[in-house]
């Protein structure tokens, strides 16, 4: 008979401490481990909300980050599973992101970028061994282990990180970074470990200058640029940059990833391995001005993902939504070049939200109040052309219209939904803007269309989707929710 595995609760071993950061679905607290009095972050995720997806993905995670012990690596020192939650104990990091340590130093030169890069190169090294990419190495995810003058480098986040065999090439799925992403991505071609160096050689290149290779605001003319790894070294920032260094970026930034060169080549390259010989020891001042500028803006920009959603149908009692992309073809995504991107989550997402657009349009259409409450924030707030210009909060404005004319007046209506664009603001919020078409029949048999502009604030509450805000033109035809009664 089996012997039943004695079950260790976190409360068991570990004493919590305070909030570190928090997430949609974990929060990471600093915890005291009770036999040793050693300090840890606790990631406590909530898998009670998580799809069978996420939490596969979380068990992808925990077992990569068990395979990989690097002092460049953030150490996951112990996975508890209980009932609803699930700990992910890993090293307390106390320093920082690299970047912002930089811009706070009195001197740092080309040989200061050389040891940094080096450090993020022998986690990546050890990563690529052990069969893992990241796939997501960028700013953000670069940590300090401490305060201390000269404090390692940690390599964070593994949660797009997967496992390979030797140098397989495949295709895994469109993730990461937009600034960050390498060319074989972007074309959606089989990639493998090369995405990583890509990355670093980004990385690389802002540690000298301050500025990334890769810029526009535009994604399309950035995925191009990508694409055709078009960058330059302009002056004169980087006149004092030695030649040693722009050929490791060279060989970083090669778009055949064939060609391009591997971490353990990248560090027994000169600029890296003879860097008291070769690397420049001058102070860069310039680079330090542009970093402290790079890093205001990526923390400004947050995480904002827009995307032109695909075409959906649906027809119920008559009365019909059509959603309709604006060119009836291609996905348009405008994102900023900080946020980490997989295309699995962004979709699922999306879809979530103009599913539930598509739900409280159908309540409009036939007048069904109670399916518009459950869907509705009940301090739900907007501006509409029947407010004559006053933000209205509350569900009483709009019962008027479903008690007097929705429903009531129509024999037939169609809802045609236009160039929808949603923007996903973090894990539980998003806004929905779209051209809104309303054909219907009066009483009399006669047809009429109007056409009005809205946006939507979609905030997720115990993981439910609820409208919080929303703003209406006039457009032509002026009728409440979209349409009028025409008696």
């Amino acid at each position: 008979m089996a012997v039943p595995i004695a079950c260790t609760r976190f409360s068991d071993n570990y004493d919590l401490k305070e909030e570190l950061g928090k997430g949609a679905f974990s929060v990471v607290r600093r915890c005291v481990q009770k036999s040793t009095g050693l300090e840890f972050a606790a990631k406590i995720i909530n898998t009670k909300k998580l799809s069978a997806r996420d939490f596969q993905k979380l068990e992808r995670e925990a077992r990569i980050c068990r395979k990989l012990q690097h002092p460049n690596i953030v150490r996951l020192h112990d996975s508890i599973q209980e009932e609803n939650f699930h700990y992910l104990v890993f090293d307390l990091v106390t320093g920082g992101e690299l970047f912002e340590d930089i811009v706070a130093r009195e001197f740092y030169s080309e040989a200061d970028a050389s040891h940094c890069i080096q450090q993020i190169l022998e986690s990546v090294n050890h990563c690529h061994q052990n069969g893992v990419v990241h796939r997501d190495l960028k700013p953000e995810n670069l940590l300090l282990a401490s305060k201390a003058k000269g404090a390692a480098v940690k390599l964070a986040d593994f949660g797009l990180a997967i496992e390979v065999q030797g140098e397989q090439q495949a295709w895994f799925g469109f993730a990461g970074t937009p600034g960050y992403l390498s060319p074989e991505v972007l074309k959606k071609e089989p990639y493998g470990k090369p995405v990583d160096i890509w990355a670093c050689g980004v990385i690389l290149y802002i540690l000298l200058v301050g500025y990334p290779p890769f810029w526009d605001e535009d994604q399309h003319r950035l995925y191009a640029q990508i694409k055709a790894g078009a960058y330059d070294y302009p002056s004169p920032e980087w006149d004092t940059v030695t030649p040693e260094a722009k050929n490791l970026i060279n060989q970083m930034l090669t778009v055949n990833p064939g060609k391009r060169i591997t971490a353990s080549e990248a560090l027994k390259h000169p600029w890296i391995c003879q860097r008291e010989r070769v690397a420049s020891v001058v102070h860069r001042q310039e680079t330090v001005d542009c970093l402290k500028k790079f890093n205001a803006r990526r923390k400004l920009k947050g995480a904002i993902l827009t995307t032109m959603l695909a075409t959906r149908n649906f027809s119920k009692c008559g009365r019909s939504i059509i959603v309709k992309k604006g060119d009836g073809s291609q996905v348009k995504e405008s994102t900023d070049s900080s946020t980490t991107l997989e295309d699995d989550d962004i979709k699922a997402r999306r879809q979530e939200i103009i599913k539930m657009t598509e739900q409280l349009i159908e309540a409009i259409n036939t007048g069904d109040f109670e399916a518009y409450t459950k869907i509705c924030d009940p301090h739900l707030t907007a501006f509409e052309p029947e407010a004559m210009g006053n933000l209205v909060e509350g569900m009483d404005f709009h019962k008027f219209y479903f008690d007097n004319v929705l429903g009531k007046n129509c024999k037939a209506v169609n809802t045609t939904i236009l160039n929808p664009h949603v923007h996903l603001l973090g894990e539980d919020a998003a806004c929905i803007a779209y051209v809104r078409l309303t054909q219907y029949m009066d009483k009399h048999g006669q047809a009429h269309t109007h056409q009005s502009e809205e946006s939507r604030v979609w905030h997720k509450r115990d993981n439910k989707w609820q409208n919080v805000h929303f703003h209406r033109s006039g457009g032509t035809g002026g009728a409440a929710f979209g349409f009028s009664s025409h008696k």
